[in-house]
């Protein structure tokens, strides 16, 4: 998971938007027209939202993000801009309540790349990697809700368990709860370390030999507990959509499969008809309101892998806006 790479040239950092181009040319026909206003609802470190402002000169931008110290460093990099782009710390569920502020009705291009950008996952300190010891926190805004710590310990194991289950698809889940709620009877969880070093002694020896760190999908499950991450993902697309003017294009990104499912449900519902079977002719109200512009999930090139490792398991959706949504 994650958004920009920081790739190493010549001794600079620079950040490495996933999929860039391929999410530019899905969105590119309905950018190029005078006034469009597109929607990056995960700002993170300003990658792509950079991007859009240089490829569509034309487009006014309206940026999301909920970390204020996200906002702070993009905001210095889109400064460039001037007013072209409105920054707005918010969740990206709040995309009605943010558009209906600014006095937006309808916008032209909306982008999401989820999962947890670069600088979260690098600075040590907000406790996401479980490569490096740092606070159990893992919240994306610092100044809301309850870290993964308070998580691990005050949920009931029955709690505890679904939660590994569902958003860390966790074979093992019972175990390593088992684990958690004996250790942290002795002794609260605070640092990632020590969670990280019992999930290695929970799971068996099979269990430790398959698809890497074993205390990845652990880590998932807790991230995406704390930022509440599916729940405002279900309110997030389906809201996006009703934003779009028609001709109006949606570029996803997701990072693993519980994401893309939920956007796959809902772009192919809205490019499905609605109407009862049957019918010899559809009538204009149950006519689908998008049209799938990704055949599947399109991947990330082996050439994009090799400059952006966090780039391999990222899963790209589109969709156009093709007609008003008729109640």
């Amino acid at each position: 998971m994650g958004r920009e790479a920081h790739a190493n040239t010549g001794g600079q950092t620079r950040h490495v938007p996933v999929m860039l181009r391929r999410c530019l040319d899905l969105l590119a026909p309905a950018l190029e027209l005078p006034g469009a206003v597109v929607v990056d609802c995960t700002l993170g470190l300003g990658g792509h939202s950079e991007a859009l402002l240089t490829r569509f000169p034309e487009a006014r931008l309206i940026a999301l993000d909920r970390d204020k110290e996200a906002l702070r460093l993009s905001g210095e990099r889109l400064a460039p801009f001037g007013e072209r782009a409105t920054l707005v710390h918010a969740v990206y569920d709040e995309l009605p309540d943010v558009l209906d502020r600014l006095g937006v009705p309808r916008v032209q291009g909306v982008l999401f790349d989820l999962g947890v950008s670069s600088m979260q996952l690098d600075e040590a300190d907000r406790g996401f990697a479980y490569a490096q010891d740092a606070p159990l926190d893992m919240r994306m805004d610092q100044s809301a809700g309850i870290s993964a710590a308070e998580v691990l310990n005050t949920y009931p194991p029955g709690d505890l368990v679904r939660i590994l289950r569902a958003y860390g698809e966790e074979k093992q889940a019972k175990r390593i709860v088992a684990a958690v709620v004996r250790e942290r009877e002795k002794e609260p969880f605070t640092t990632s370390a020590r969670l990280v070093e019992l999930i290695r002694d929970a799971l068996p020896q099979a269990a430790k030999r398959t698809g890497g760190n074993p205390a990845k999908r652990t880590f998932q499950a807790l991230r995406i507990e704390v930022n509440g991450e599916l729940s405002v993902l279900e309110r997030a697309i389906p809201a996006a959509v009703r934003a779009l003017d028609v001709g109006g294009r949606i570029a996803v990104l997701s990072y693993h499969s519980l994401e893309d499912r939920l956007v796959k449900q809902v772009l192919a519902a809205g490019a499905a008809t609605t109407a009862p079977p049957g019918l010899p002719v559809v009538p204009e109200r149950y006519q689908p309101r998008l049209k799938l512009l990704t055949r599947g999930a399109e991947l990330p090139t082996e050439e994009e892998i090799a400059e952006n490792r966090r780039a391999a398991p990222a899963r790209l959706r589109g969709a156009q806006r093709v007609r008003e949504h008729l109640e």
